[in-house]
């Protein structure tokens, strides 16, 4: 890399604040300079690229495309630049491990096991996200999000954790022991939904369930399987979150969707992980080949 043909490293810091804050006076906050320090920093970086980054025609200023292209470029440049100081510094390893899940994945399978990690790493600390978001996994925000599908997200890195169906479930004492015909049989019951989007609300929404059932209650994915249990209504789920209530009677599968090759997989972006993420990665490995 020809090192002298760079702009000055002020210039570009200087650029990269003024794209993520959209003004001079947020970006000279951000970096502690007064904001004629910006501006003059500004015209130094176009003056060097001989570029026009910045549209002055309006009241306010506005990046260019080039400038848009660049701003894009510095993002992620500087991100790779903060995690190699923080790697080399140890503060990257210092901070918690932030996990996103699903609520139903982090009632139903993670928080039970949990424990086995803290006993193992105990020095290691946790920041659990249950959402139904679908989630932007970043340097500082999340290290990990576990996510069903079938895999290849694009611009990440997926490993299966476990492979399951999915399920419709009801309790003995709203589905008795009748045996219903297909999903149209079904809707003619009441249904429990998860709250937000996750596997089994895509599911539903597929299939048209839910639009057609006769009383539907929406509820946090924590509760779903523990009012399916109490006859609240059906419930569709990950047949491995319900495998014990089936065997013991609690719950009766009334639909099972055949497809395979979906299942919860471990997303990470791509690139060498820090030492927590990696403990935490290989933990959940080990997990998720037993039953």
């Amino acid at each position: 890399m020809e090192w002298r043909f760079l702009p000055p490293l002020s210039a570009l810091r200087a650029f990269s604040a003024f794209a993520e804050q959209g003004n001079v006076v947020g970006a000279g906050d951000v970096l502690g300079v007064s904001h004629a320090a910006i501006s003059q920093q500004l015209r130094v970086l176009e003056t060097h690229l001989n570029v026009s980054l910045l549209d002055r025609s309006g009241r306010a200023l506005r990046l260019t495309d080039e400038g848009e292209q660049l701003a894009r470029s510095l993002r992620g440049g500087f991100a790779l630049i903060g995690e190699g100081v923080a790697a080399v510094t140890g503060a990257r390893d210092a901070r918690p491990l932030h996990i996103s899940v699903t609520p139903t994945f982090a009632a139903s399978w993670l928080m039970p096991r949990l424990a086995g990690f803290r006993a193992m790493h105990p020095d290691i600390d946790l920041m659990i996200d249950p959402t139904t978001d679908v989630v932007t996994l970043g340097p500082d925000g999340i290290d990990v999000a576990i996510r069903f599908g079938q895999g290849g997200w694009s611009g990440l890195e997926s490993a299966l954790l476990w492979e399951s169906t999915l399920v419709v479930v009801g309790a003995p004492s709203l589905v008795g022991e009748t045996a219903y015909a297909d999903l149209d049989a079904l809707a003619r019951l009441p249904w429990i939904e998860e709250l937000g989007t996750s596997e089994s609300t895509n599911w539903l929404q597929t299939h048209g369930v839910t639009q057609r059932a006769v009383g539907v209650i929406r509820v946090p994915g924590n509760f779903l399987i523990d009012g399916a249990r109490d006859g609240q209504g059906l419930a569709a789920t990950v047949r491995r979150f319900v495998e014990r209530d089936i065997e013991a009677g609690r719950l009766r599968v009334l639909h099972e969707e055949q497809r395979s090759g979906s299942g919860y997989h471990i997303v990470t972006r791509a690139g060498v992980m820090r030492a927590p993420l990696k403990a935490f990665v290989n933990w959940l490995k080990r997990e998720g080949r037993t039953p």
